[in-house]
Parts: C-alpha cells; sequence; structure tokens
C-alpha cells in the first residue's frame, strides 16, 4: 500500500468527505459525505455524555478581554487567539469553551447537594496557528472541542477521575483502537496559581494513576497553565502514537472566577474544575481514524453503507422498494442505475461502499437479493437481508 493512501487528506478526497482552500486557511469545508461522519462522531461523544449524566451547553463564540484575563489565556495564550475589536473593547474568539461553562454555573446558586455537577459542549473553537503547522485535519485554527468539565468537591474528584479513565478502553475500542498509552503532564515554568494548589492537584492525579495501575510516563512541564493533566494516545495499527483524551485537575480557574457553592458547614468554598475531552479535537480524530482504516471504514462510520443496483430498469421499483426498506432501518444508501453493473459495482470498490445489493432479473422474481460484502458474496430474501444489513452496520453502544 502506497504512504499516500495511509494519509487522511487522500482518503477524504477519495470519498468526498472535506476539501481545503487558502481563503480559509486551516478550516474545513465540509462535503455532505463527510459531514455524515462528522454527526456520527457527534452522536457518539453525546451518548457517552448522556450515559454519564452530563448537560450540553452552549456559549458565546466571542467574548470579551476581561473573560481571558480572568482565565489567563490574555496573558499565557495572547498569540494564539484570534484577537477582534468589538464596539471599541478588545475581545476574542473563544479558543476554549471553559469560561463560559464556569458563567453558566456561577448563575445559579450551588449547593454541595448539587455537586458533582457535569457539562458539556461540542464547541467551535478557534486557535491562530501559524500557517507552516497546518496540516490537514490534524492540526486546524477551527475545529470542534468536546469540551467536558466536571465542578465536584475534592472528596468526589478521585472517583470522577477514575470513572472518566475507566470509559476510555470501551470508547476508543469502537473506533478500532485497542492501545492507550497514558502520560502525566505536570506543571509547566508559565503557569497561573500557588504552589499549594499545584501540588494538590498532582497529587490527586498521581494517586488517581496509582490506583488504576496502568503504566504511564511522567511529562515534566507538559500541563496546561492552570492544571496538570492525564493525556491519553492512541496507538494506531501503522504504529504510529495519536495524543486525543485529556482530563485536567484545576484549582485556579474556579477561584479567578470567584466561583464557589455552598459547603456542608454554610460556607463558600472553590469547587474542583475537571475538564476532560475524549476526543481533543473531533476533526483531528477523524484524521486519526481515517488513517487508521484507510477508506475501510467500519459499516456503521461509512459515509453510504449500501449501494443498491439493479441490472436493469427492469427491476427499478423492486430496488427502489428495497432501499426503501433500508431507509425504514435507519441504513445510508444509494441508487445507481446508470452505466453496465460491472461499471457501477466497482464504482462502490472504489467509493468503499462496504456493503452492494445487487437485484437481477431472477432476484426480483423470486424476492431476494444478492448481497455482496468485503468478505464475499451471498442471495438473501430481502426482509432477511435488510434485517443482514442493519446488523453488520449497526453502531456499537457508547453508553459507559
Amino acid at each position: 500500500m502506497s504512504e499516500s493512501a495511509n494519509d487522511h487528506r487522500e482518503i477524504a478526497q477519495q470519498l468526498d468527505l472535506l476539501h481545503f482552500q487558502p481563503e480559509a486557511p486551516g478550516m474545513v469545508f465540509w462535503h455532505e459525505n463527510g459531514f455524515v461522519l462528522y454527526r456520527l462522531l457527534e452522536e457518539a461523544v453525546r451518548e457517552q455524555m448522556r450515559a454519564q449524566e452530563y448537560a450540553e451547553l452552549r456559549t458565546p463564540q466571542l467574548m470579551r478581554r476581561p473573560v481571558w484575563d480572568a482565565s489567563g489565556h490574555w496573558e499565557h495564550f495572547h498569540d494564539g487567539m484570534f484577537r477582534v475589536e468589538d464596539q471599541a473593547c478588545e475581545a476574542a474568539i473563544k479558543p476554549v469553551s471553559c469560561p463560559g461553562h464556569i458563567y453558566v454555573l456561577k448563575q445559579r446558586n450551588v449547593s454541595y447537594r448539587d455537586l458533582p455537577l457535569r457539562v458539556g459542549e461540542l464547541g467551535n473553537v478557534h486557535r491562530d496557528e501559524p500557517s507552516g503547522t497546518l496540516h490537514g485535519l490534524l492540526r486546524l485554527r477551527q475545529f470542534t472541542q468536546d469540551d467536558g468539565h466536571i465542578f465536584c468537591t475534592h472528596e468526589q474528584a478521585h472517583t470522577e477521575l477514575l470513572r472518566f479513565c475507566r470509559s476510555l478502553p470501551a470508547f476508543y475500542r469502537a473506533f478500532g483502537f485497542d492501545q492507550i498509552e497514558i502520560a502525566f503532564s505536570s506543571r509547566p515554568k508559565q503557569r497561573a496559581g500557588d504552589e499549594d494548589a499545584w501540588n494538590r492537584a498532582e497529587a490527586a492525579l498521581l494517586a488517581a494513576l496509582q490506583e488504576l495501575g496502568e503504566p504511564f510516563v511522567h511529562q515534566p512541564g507538559a500541563g496546561a497553565f492552570y492544571g496538570p493533566k492525564l493525556e491519553f494516545a492512541l496507538r494506531d495499527r501503522h504504529g504510529r502514537s495519536w495524543q486525543c483524551g485529556t482530563i485536567q485537575f484545576d484549582l485556579v480557574l474556579p477561584k479567578r472566577f470567584g466561583l464557589t457553592y455552598v459547603a456542608a458547614s454554610g460556607a463558600r468554598e472553590h469547587p474542583v474544575m475537571l475538564h476532560r475531552a475524549l476526543y481533543g479535537s473531533l476533526e483531528r480524530f477523524l484524521g486519526i481514524v481515517l488513517e487508521q482504516h484507510g477508506a475501510l471504514l467500519p459499516g456503521w462510520l461509512a459515509p453510504v453503507q449500501v449501494h443498491v443496483l439493479p441490472v436493469s430498469e427492469a427491476q427499478l421499483s423492486a430496488a427502489q422498494a428495497f432501499r426503501a426498506r433500508l431507509a425504514e432501518r435507519g441504513l445510508r444508501s444509494a441508487l445507481r442505475v446508470e452505466e453496465s453493473l460491472s461499471r457501477r459495482v466497482a464504482e462502490a470498490h472504489a467509493d468503499a461502499v462496504p456493503y452492494v445489493a445487487v437485484i437481477g432479473g431472477r432476484e426480483a422474481a423470486a424476492g431476494t437479493i444478492s448481497l455482496r460484502a468485503r468478505e464475499g458474496q451471498r442471495e438473501l430474501a430481502v426482509d432477511a437481508g435488510a434485517a443482514q444489513l442493519e446488523r453488520l452496520c449497526a453502531a456499537p453502544r457508547f453508553a459507559a
């Protein structure tokens, strides 16, 4: 297999998923097939969020400088933000969703009885990456971050950390990744907060790692400026490692934004804020999935799952009826009638469509289909064929 066959940019072009152009550097123009994949990844993380009782939020794209002064981004991430003028006020397009989630919680009178509170957002974020670093879906200026935050007490944080870490293997396995590597990223030189907060945060992550019992590497100085983190990298079938999931232990931002809850004693205390992501970047994760599988995506991820091919116009009505059965079962199909059957079958293979249902005169008369798959060919009754395709293309369960 050529090296370009493993390049997600070549695969995306082959499957007509998306394109880039210089008028919007580092930003994706999604085509119909690509947006199907985008929505499937969205739904996967939403299913995980629902199962783990996250409330989904949506927060503003543009916020003025006081927000980013409070978060520390204006000081520590100044060159990475798209800064704009908003009616003579300095402002920036958000690079993260954390401050917006804090502001939502500040609207509530949160008690210790309400904790832990879990919120998440599939947030569209922007970062002013240098043009020379942009690389297809793997390094963008605009991307979708599955930004989730857990607000909890210090006593609850250990359980929340373990819950997140233990949910990751099954989630990543659904996309074909079985090997996960863990890194502990500790305090950077440029950071916010006092040393006591950093000591407590790092100790909490190390305690969780000890209970997990999994090997990990230490990355000194690689933490975020507001807290240390655990990073989860996936190893693909080519032996390459891709950093994806992360969870960060933050005692800094709740204090800087004045976020508190009413403790059992009646006093006001700052919660622990855990920043977590499964993909990190939805677009980047899709690029990794494409490089893992090539064009031969699993049935549930294929933009078009079935090509329905009548041998001639005489079988068109039977083909349309079978396609309607597939639609009733939620399957994504296309009906092709132009050109010779052999040419249409070849096009289905070139487009990496995993299943082809051929209906000729014999099949139409017998109420059957000839089902062609990557694994071989067989004849099935129409109802049995539709049911079999539904099973073959069923999405995995992401609930954890």
